[in-house]
């Protein structure tokens, strides 16, 4: 039987004795739940940190019932969507200082997730190519430089 990853999180989080309000949003890699609450501070944790925590757990606990579930976001009112919105805009600010001055630039490390949003919006530049090491690697950084023309 497969869980419901709103009714699952409404549980966890009321076990945890918070006051909270769940509204569920389709998005483009599965669902997330958006949580409202006047608690969001603790709900979110210093740097987000107790928001990923939440999310690691639901997602493990759907996948234990259904190996196929979809993966969840979990947000607290929008702070994901605001912190993913400031990173990119600092990330394109120093492209802009790659593209104009020709040096390369290295990033701190950074996880899969924020890579991606990096690799991803960079793909179609005419003039930025960004690269990081092999999976293998221990430190993953990303290089941002200027595209070597054909």
């Amino acid at each position: 039987m497969k869980a419901n990853p709103k009714e699952v999180l409404d549980t966890m989080l009321g076990h945890l004795d918070f006051a909270f309000e769940i509204k569920e949003f389709p998005g483009s890699h599965g669902i997330t739940l958006q949580i409202y609450s006047p608690e969001k501070e603790r709900l979110t944790g210093r740097r987000g940190e107790t928001l990923d925590d939440l999310q690691i757990l639901l997602n493990r606990m759907l996948q234990a019932k259904d190996k196929d579930a979809p993966r969840v976001t979990v947000d607290v009112e929008h702070y994901r969507e605001i912190q993913d919105h400031a990173f990119l805009q600092r990330i394109r600010q120093l492209a802009e200082i790659v593209r104009s001055t020709g040096r390369s630039y290295q990033l701190e490390p950074m996880n899969s997730f924020e890579r991606r949003i990096v690799h991803n919006a960079f793909k179609e530049d005419p003039d930025i190519v960004t690269w990081s090491p092999p999976d293998d690697a221990r430190i993953k950084r990303i290089t941002i430089r200027r595209r070597t023309p054909l």
